[in-house]
């Protein structure tokens, strides 16, 4: 059994699986990561899923979206990191609006592996 929806997770799976091979899946933060060349892309939680955004459009997409909140680690808002409600990704249309806004992002957000 896993922590997160599991149909949900497929759904994000086939998006990124159409759009690029170099995914990866990382168990963490209590979901499952989908990481795209090496880089925390989306991530599946048990109500939400996490994207990961150009950091100077967070404002921007908060204030349009005022269902997603920001992601908060260790008390300090991380800027570039959203959550989006499960409730608001009904619809492919839907989901596939943030999967594009995250991989638009990956081409040029800096992987954060250790070499």
């Amino acid at each position: 059994m896993t922590s997160y929806p599991e149909q949900l997770a497929d759904r994000v799976r086939a998006l990124l699986a159409a759009a690029t091979s170099a995914v990866t899946e990382k168990k963490m933060f209590g979901g499952l990561c989908f990481m795209v060349h090496d880089k925390m892309c989306v991530g599946v939680k048990p109500a939400s899923i996490m994207v990961r955004i150009d950091p100077s459009l967070t404002d921007q997409i908060l204030e349009n979206n005022p269902e997603c909140t920001p992601m908060i680690h260790g008390g300090k808002t991380m800027k570039g990191y959203i959550f989006v409600p499960a409730t608001t990704l009904q619809t492919q249309k839907q989901l596939q609006y943030w999967i594009k806004m995250a991989l638009e992002f990956n081409h040029i957000a800096k992987s954060s592996r250790r070499k």
